[in-house]
């Protein structure tokens, strides 16, 4: 990542209002959480300190100084294990304060979406997530222009309005 990109951290930290992300792949570069779940290994939910990470805190912080976080995930069905894996470990997401929809993709072909996942903070900054094809960050990038931001935003809203709450959608 290119150094004049502030870190997640730092453009969370200036967020007054809200953080909103919108992710459009089926499947990201593994991690070992991931390959950790694929091998049969699940989290005990009840031992927080088994599965709290410094993003949750992060995110817990954020919401405690009342900005709203919201996370939007398109996706393909029937889902990949993947999205699979993202679903049981959102429940992560949830408690550090996120809210999170999903939303087939079928559902979203009338929509006019950007082509690539994105974080947008107070509706003015956007961190753009460009991806290999096989799902490793390749760069993140800044922009305040206001043609994108506006996309970026409707996009959010109108995957937002009919995307399913995270407790209500069923793999």
């Amino acid at each position: 990542m290119p150094s004049n990109v502030p870190s997640f951290a730092e453009l969370l930290g200036r967020c007054e209002r809200s953080a909103v992300h919108l992710e459009l792949r089926d499947s990201y570069a593994p991690t070992e959480r991931f390959e950790a779940w694929q091998r049969g290994e699940r989290i005990n939910w009840q031992k927080r300190e088994s599965w709290w990470h410094p993003y949750d805190q992060l995110i817990r912080d954020t919401v405690s100084r009342g900005v709203s976080i919201r996370r939007a995930r398109i996706v393909s069905e029937p889902v990949t294990e993947y999205i699979r894996w993202e679903h049981y470990v959102t429940h992560a997401n949830v408690t550090a304060g996120e809210e999170v929809r999903w939303l087939p993709r079928r559902q979203a072909t009338t929509i006019p979406l950007p082509g690539n996942d994105f974080w947008l903070f107070d509706d003015t900054l956007l961190r753009v997530h460009h991806f290999s094809g096989d799902g490793v960050v390749v760069e993140d990038e800044i922009t305040e222009d206001p043609e994108t931001v506006k996309l970026c935003t409707s996009a959010f809203e109108a995957v937002w309005r009919r995307a399913v709450p995270h407790h209500l959608y069923e793999i």
